[in-house]
């Protein structure tokens, strides 16, 4: 029988500083970025707010987040605005305005149409993932589930006698970049798993697989 292998004192030390460095890290990281998202809002905030307004100006000392507080309350305000007719006729009259200009115009409705897609709760984009065989026959890749095949899409693939799915198929460790493809249905395999830790999957290289608890059978 084979005693187990000792580990030695800097065998540990360099064990446990992994293990400390597993948790800090991303705590670190995420502490630094949520600071610096506030500090980059309120640098672009707070010169605009009138000095009598100010609470700064009064006691004397920074208050971090003031800034990102404002802009909270002020985008609230302007949704809270556009929802009736005249917020609606001014938002018209701006995005009229930026319609006819060249470069802004593309650039506006892209920014525009992605804020749509990420932000509505009722959107149906990317609500389930799946797997196909890509590249190759045996090889399985992971994607993100759009919608069924539309319009004229959907007209030739009838005339075909296929009723193809939407997917998006994702590379790693980039989730955003990829290529639309069209799949057949019974091709496709759905998953359990949310977009969310697929998502997670694909950025970490298959190292951070979400945890899963199979379906009890029904008898």
């Amino acid at each position: 029988m084979e005693s187990p292998e000792r580990i030695t004192l800097a065998g540990r030390l360099r064990n446990n500083f992994l293990t400390g460095l597993i948790i800090c890290a991303p705590l670190a990281i995420t502490i630094w970025l949520t600071f610096a998202f506030i500090d980059w809002a309120d640098s672009w905030v707070t010169p605009y707010i009138p000095q009598r307004y100010n609470p700064q100006y009064y006691f004397d000392i920074t208050i971090p987040g003031l800034g990102l507080l404002i802009a909270m309350i002020l985008i609230t305000l302007i949704g809270f605005l556009v929802k009736n007719l005249i917020g609606r006729s001014i938002v018209n009259f701006g995005e009229s305005i930026l319609n006819r200009t060249p470069l802004v115009r593309t650039l506006y409705k892209s920014l525009k149409q992605i804020f749509e897609t990420v932000l509505k709760d009722q959107s149906t984009s990317f609500k389930k993932v799946g797997l196909v065989e890509f590249p190759s026959p045996g090889t399985w890749a992971l994607v993100f589930i759009a919608t069924e095949a539309q319009g004229e899409l959907a007209h030739r693939f009838n005339e075909m006698g296929q009723e193809m799915i939407a997917v998006f198929l994702p590379p790693t460790p980039v989730p955003t970049a990829g290529f639309l493809m069209f799949v057949p249905k019974e091709k496709l395999i759905i998953l359990d798993m949310t977009p969310e830790d697929a998502a997670k999957l694909l950025i970490s290289g298959g190292l951070i697989a979400p945890e899963w608890t199979p379906r009890p059978v029904v008898n």
